[in-house]
């Protein structure tokens, strides 16, 4: 990755968590959720959904700070799903980013609260972005909802359980994971696209770029479960074939889950290119994406 995108990433992280730490300061809870949410959300992370925010918002050439607060929304709903994924009755992890998961740090009645806490706090910072019009506001909004809800990131999950331990059809595989993995991720591009008040046409070919790109993120993640570095990757290695996931290297094996990882970069490539020369940035952040190590 060319070095004046590392440190533009880098530069955008750092907001990113600077950003959260300021509003997690005006969270007001009890000191047992408060103790849970800051440990969950400021112990590490990526912070790919924030900054795809970012940079859609700049690269169609509106004001950065105007999405200071959706990117903090985001990376809220992000976490929260995180807590929840993890606990037993989920995916039943004991491990997140190389560190305790919330449920076992402190209890499993106080993780499920705190994502409860997460997922309302992200709606109440994107309500009170005042320097966005109001019926920004509102798409936004809806646009988050929509994203997370029985459509889309839950109904996402509910699909990867029920699957667990069966032999599913890869076009199901791809379905639950346009919803459980690339929603979130297509609605914080898109989100971008509305800050900046891009058209109908602009966010539909924004749309199609988050659904690759949701792809990419998926089977590279998928890959990573057989290939990666349990301290990298922040849990151990195989724990999707231990727990009977289906997955994109499980039904096709690695060869061919890279293949198609390569497949789906060259046409979010394509994609990119047709924002003109500012989408250049979002071609190189998928290249980053298909090959991150953790």
């Amino acid at each position: 990755m060319a070095n004046n995108l590392t440190k533009q990433i880098d530069t955008l992280r750092q907001r990113s968590n600077s950003q959260l730490l300021r509003h997690l300061k005006q969270l007001s809870a009890p000191k047992l959720l408060e103790e849970a949410i800051h440990y969950s959300i400021l112990g590490g992370g990526k912070r790919v959904r924030p900054i795809l925010t970012y940079l859609v918002t700049n690269i169609l050439g509106a004001s950065i700070n105007l999405a200071d607060k959706p990117a903090v929304a985001i990376e809220l709903i992000h976490n929260y799903s995180l807590i929840h994924d993890d606990l037993p009755a989920m995916d039943d992890d004991d491990m997140r980013r190389g560190e305790l998961s919330c449920h076992k740090k402190f209890n499993e009645p106080i993780a499920i609260l705190a994502g409860d806490a997460i997922q309302a706090f992200a709606f109440e910072v994107l309500a009170k972005a005042n320097d966005l019009s109001y019926s920004t506001r509102i798409a936004l909004i809806s646009e988050l909802a929509s994203g997370i809800g029985g459509n889309g990131m839950v109904g996402g999950q509910v699909l990867d359980l029920s699957y667990e331990k069966k032999d599913v059809e890869l076009e199901k595989i791809a379905y639950m994971h346009s919803l459980k993995t690339g929603s979130l991720i297509r609605s914080s591009i898109r989100m971008g696209g509305l800050i900046a008040g891009a058209d109908p046409s602009t966010l539909s070919l924004l749309s199609d770029f988050g659904n690759t790109l949701g792809l990419i993120f998926q089977i590279r993640d998928d890959i990573l479960d057989v290939t990666g570095d349990k301290a990298q990757i922040g849990k151990p290695k195989g724990s999707d074939k231990k727990k009977g996931k289906a997955t994109y290297v499980t039904i096709l094996g690695e060869k061919e889950a890279t293949r198609r990882l390569h497949e789906q970069y060259t046409i979010a490539r394509k994609l990119t290119a047709e924002l003109g020369p500012d989408g250049a940035v979002l071609g190189e952040l998928s290249f980053f994406i298909a090959t991150r190590k953790h």
